[in-house]
């Protein structure tokens, strides 16, 4: 199983891959791209409805289904279009010069000489969208101070080698924590800043937002030495370890797409359309939020202690408009 994300940036290596060679059996492919050949035929299955604006006879990429079905190959055609190289309209330019304007002010010094190295080329191809571009005022917000007081704090903190005594709100149970941390660096992913720490509460690495800490004392206390590796957050902020609890989902039709937004450890087709999905799951209020969300069109089977909570939950819920 792939997820959307992951189709998409192999559909757009797929077709050029193909049309180096004008054919390709399944399996070079597959093993090429690293999937199975069924992926792939599912792939060349979403590829059929791609192709230009219009999506009418002779706008769409074709793919030669019989020589797939019957010798194994691949071949594609009506995808010309896709080696041409690719032009901005006069909008588009100009909200990308905007942005890498944008980008320029807020960057670091070590990002400004590729914004401009790009802008100048850009600008230079854009002509009078670039001129129309100069016009626009872009005004970014300015960084929170109380943030900037955490923030602060915090960077001290990790210059002395100092535990921090955190007031930290907990959205999934609606409550505000106290618990005493030693800090190990402060890093930005998806569009916020976190604190990563050693949480003495939790007895583990944890991250903790810097928007839902309300205060941050410094402590006289040197930070204790923890044999703990920096997590890796390019694959995203919820990465499932193996203590977490598994989960095993059946989910309708409708709801495959969380089979494609959350980060599995098993995926079958089930019959119907429906998708069977394990999970693993580090807080249970969260998988609670999300079953309730999906209501029937999910179903818990493993464990079933889950479901009877979930079922609770939604008693009481609807008790309260009765």
């Amino acid at each position: 199983m792939s997820g959307a994300r992951e189709q998409v940036a192999r559909l757009l290596a797929l077709v050029p891959y193909i049309q180096a060679r004008r054919e390709v059996p399944v399996a070079e492919a597959a093993a090429e791209f690293g999937v199975s050949a069924g992926q792939i035929a599912r792939d060349l299955n979403v590829l059929w409805f791609c192709g230009l604006p219009g999506l009418g006879m002779g706008d769409l990429i074709e793919v030669d289904m019989d020589a797939l079905e019957g010798e194994g190959v691949i071949r594609v055609s009506n995808a010309d279009y896709l080696t041409r190289p690719l032009r901005l309209d006069s909008s588009e330019a100009s909200a990308l010069i905007v942005a890498l304007r944008a980008l320029r002010e807020t960057g670091g010094a070590e990002v400004r000489p590729v914004v401009d190295r790009t802008l100048g080329k850009l600008e230079a191809a854009a002509g009078d969208a670039a001129a129309l571009a100069a016009h626009v005022d872009v005004h970014l917000p300015t960084q929170d101070s109380g943030l900037a007081a955490v923030r602060s704090r915090l960077g001290q903190a990790l210059e002395r080698g100092v535990q921090v005594r955190l007031d930290y709100y907990v959205p999934a149970r609606d409550e505000s924590t106290a618990r005493t941390v030693d800090p190990l660096r402060l890093v930005s992913a998806e569009g916020h800043d976190y604190l990563e720490a050693w949480c003495h509460s939790a007895e583990g690495q944890r991250l903790f937002r810097l928007d839902r800490i309300s205060s941050a004392e410094l402590l006289d206390t040197p930070a204790q030495q923890h044999d703990v590796a920096p997590r890796d957050l390019s694959a995203g902020l919820f990465q499932p370890s193996p203590e977490d609890l598994l989960v095993t989902l059946l989910l309708e039709p409708q709801a495959r797409w969380v089979a494609e937004y959350y980060p599995t450890e098993r995926v079958e087709e089930a019959p119907g359309g429906r998708l069977r999905v394990d999970l693993r799951v580090g807080d249970p209020a969260w998988l609670s939020r999300l079953l309730l969300r999906l209501g029937s069109s999910v179903s818990v089977e493993q464990p079933a202690a889950i479901a009877d909570d979930v079922r609770r939950t939604a008693v009481a819920a609807l008790a309260h408009y009765t």
